[in-house]
């Protein structure tokens, strides 16, 4: 599915926190969310201690997933919300009563600007961050509803090809709890694809109270599928562009098979 609807997309530079909204026709029938798009912290916040070593690693954001993302938008002309912030920040794709919605110990990474965080100061992240990109969400979904599209809900991230010195052997892997119909759809369009290893509900599970998917599609009972791609394979710009385009020409006949049911 292509669209001749013409993106627009934001001025640089967002501010952490300022949300990245690319515009696109709800037509399309969907609408792509990249919860750990950027490793942005204010200036004021000093890293929250870390390194820049540090803030270059998955532990601060999906590595390749924001270029992955505006490359599928581009190519669809499909509406996007992507968040401006670092996950050490405070984690979108958390509920507000989750212990991991900010990160103090990340992958054997101490932070030190989060070690003595109080309620108070979560509160703030929560409204200085975490509001904002439901809030654009909620209303990119009303829009589409509105425009009597209900959207599909797909989720972009990335994971890393090693965890605890295990080599991970997927090259993409499509989460989803429930039903998971899109996903298993989404699933069975990439393994049809001969030079793909594709994770069934891996490397995570797709099953997480109060997480973005949870709030924004489970709740109201839209299709949805979350896509990991492995960060080496989205490591560049231009890899990452790839990516986005082949996830383009896979993902719109799964949403429309699933409509024609």
């Amino acid at each position: 599915m292509r669209s001749d609807f013409a993106i627009a997309r934001p001025a640089p530079p967002l501010a952490p926190g300022e949300v990245e909204i690319i515009p696109g026709n709800p037509a399309t029938g969907m609408l792509l969310l990249c919860d750990h798009a950027s490793n942005a912290i204010p200036r004021e916040l000093e890293s929250l201690g870390l390194p820049p070593a540090q803030l270059e690693r998955h532990i601060a954001y999906d590595i390749g997933a924001a270029e992955m993302t505006r490359a599928m938008a581009q190519a669809l002309g499909a509406p996007a919300v992507l968040t401006n912030f670092s996950r050490l920040l405070i984690d979108p794709n958390r509920g507000l009563d989750d212990p991991t919605l900010v990160m103090r110990l990340s992958d054997g990474a101490i932070v030190p600007g989060n070690r003595h965080i109080d309620e108070t100061g979560i509160a703030e992240r929560v409204a200085r961050y975490y509001k904002p990109y439901d809030a654009a969400i909620d209303a990119s979904i009303a829009a589409a509803l509105a425009a009597g599209h209900p959207p599909a809900i797909v989720s972009l991230h990335s994971f890393t090809p090693y965890w605890k010195a295990a080599a991970r052997p997927w090259h993409v892997g499509v989460l989803w709890d429930h039903e998971g119909r899109l996903a298993k759809l989404v699933i069975a369009a990439l393994q049809a694809e001969s030079d793909l290893v594709v994770g069934d509900n891996e490397p995570y599970h797709g099953g997480l109270p109060g997480d973005t998917i949870d709030r924004h599609a489970t709740r109201r009972g839209l299709p949805d599928a979350l896509i990991e791609i492995r960060q080496d394979l989205i490591a560049t710009d231009a890899a990452a562009r790839a990516w986005g385009e082949r996830l383009a020409g896979i993902v719109p006949p799964c949403i429309e098979a699933l409509r024609a049911g």
